[in-house]
């Protein structure tokens, strides 16, 4: 529980952040954020490193706890449910199911090494959707056709470049439908010969 302190909050926004801070120690990383995103809208949020970037994509879903303010995708909390002024963090399986609309794409793929590619899309769709194989398995096959993957289908990660793995775990996030996607610097960790094709697929979901 914590003091709830800031602006109002636009649920017209696809995120509105307000007064949003988040320390690590004594090290303040945000202070006092305000950032609005429109549906529809893409935003790229520029900084040198360790500027906290990645800290508030990742209180974007909770991943990180904010220390003030209030952060909300769709109009609703992020994490928190509010009342009498007051923020309550959300039970685990409430946020679970926030982050189930919140899509993020890491710099490291983190793809599942045991699981095939279409395996890897369909595990979230099945598990926490509760979609039925056969339609996720569909929904998947799209998405590979989408990314320029559907031959590699049954391939495991580790058979697959690096360009290619960030491509299925863009189509991995892409699975569950969501109403936002994080993008964590997706290129950070590949070859520069392989930024392109996964930028152009990128871009090719705002078009």
């Amino acid at each position: 529980m914590r003091d709830s302190r800031s602006g109002q909050i636009n649920p017209q926004n696809a995120v509105s952040a307000r007064g949003v801070r988040k320390s690590f120690g004594h090290l303040e990383v945000l202070k006092d954020i305000n950032f609005d995103v429109p549906y529809g809208q893409v935003s790229c949020i520029l900084g040198p490193s360790g500027s906290g970037k990645s800290t508030f994509l990742r209180c974007m879903n909770h991943l990180e706890r904010i220390d003030g303010g209030h952060l909300s995708v769709g109009g609703s909390l992020v994490g928190y449910r509010e009342r009498n002024n007051k923020l309550y963090e959300l039970r685990p399986r409430e946020i679970a199911k926030i982050r189930a609309d919140i899509g993020m794409v890491f710099q490291s793929f983190n793809l599942f090494p045991h699981m095939t590619v279409a395996e890897n899309l369909i595990e979230a769709p099945v598990g926490v959707r509760k979609q039925s194989k056969r339609d996720a398995t569909d929904y998947a096959e799209s998405l590979l056709k989408k990314v320029g993957l559907e031959n590699k289908r049954n391939a495991y990660p580790r058979t697959l470049s690096g360009g290619q793995q960030q491509r299925v775990a863009i189509a991995r996030a892409l699975a569950m439908q969501p109403k936002l996607i994080l993008f964590d610097e997706p290129t950070s960790a590949l070859d520069p010969e392989l930024v392109g094709e996964v930028l152009n697929v990128m871009k090719e979901l705002v078009t």
